[in-house]
């Protein structure tokens, strides 16, 4: 059995997870880059562009989900789904965003 939760709320929680995982880690991997000698705030930089991708993955939970719902979308003529899953992405990929923006202000980086 599926767990059902109410959309909004789905949204904001997919929104903080992307933030989280960017901020969580790059922050850590800064610090593991200042323990071992290297610049932290290149590696911050670093890691918070590849970070991206995998935190907009944890934050849908997940890619066989979002693939299977979008078949539904399309097969099935449910585009409510499609619809719901393109706001959980963009809902992820906002909080990704955010959250290198809050690092490139953090090591005081322009553009």
């Amino acid at each position: 059995m599926e767990f059902k939760q109410a959309f909004i709320p789905l949204l904001i929680t997919s929104y903080f997870v992307a933030l989280g995982v960017i901020l969580g880690g790059s922050l850590l991997g800064g610090l593991a880059a200042f323990l071992v000698g290297d610049p932290p705030f290149y590696w911050l930089r670093r890691f918070s562009e590849g970070l991206r991708i995998w935190a907009i993955v944890a934050a849908i939970g997940g890619t066989f989900d979002t693939f299977y719902s979008f078949e539904r979308g399309i097969f099935a003529g449910d585009t409510k789904e499609i619809v719901k899953q393109l706001l959980l992405i963009l809902f992820a990929m906002g909080g990704a965003q955010t959250g290198a923006a809050i690092l490139k202000w953090f090591i005081q980086e322009s553009g």
